[in-house]
């Protein structure tokens, strides 16, 4: 189901349960405010989630309430991860769906990092 990213957050998400150690993840990275790990279901060979600490629902709730460390480190934790899983070269994709219309399907900012074969054009056609 589609999450309105307008709605307050929802610290039962899977991400929270995650970032809380309820439930179990494939870590490939963290520091103090991000957290990257496997996507249990991989749209690409290499599939990544990056997600922030911080209990934020989108990127526009991010953006207007997190403090410029969270916005600097998240940032940099995307790019050290794709650094670190050797991405840069062949290529990857970053992906951040938004609200319903993007299907946005857990109501906590997170990035996909997708690479490991020829992605196709950014929208079908």
């Amino acid at each position: 189901m589609a999450v309105d990213a307008t709605q307050p957050y929802d610290d039962q998400n899977i991400f929270a349960k995650i970032l809380r150690g309820e439930i179990p993840c494939r870590k490939v990275y963290e520091d103090d405010f991000s957290l990257a790990f496997h996507d249990i279901n991989p749209q690409a060979p290499t599939h990544i989630l990056v997600i922030p600490k911080g209990a934020y629902v989108s990127w526009d709730d991010f953006s207007g309430k997190a403090s410029e460390a969270e916005i600097a480190g998240f940032i940099r934790a995307v790019g050290t991860v794709a650094r670190d899983a050797g991405l840069v070269a062949p290529g990857y994709r970053l992906l951040a769906n938004a609200g319903t219309d993007s299907h946005q399907e857990v109501p906590h900012l997170h990035v996909h990092l997708f690479a490991g074969r020829p992605l196709g054009p950014m929208l079908v056609r």
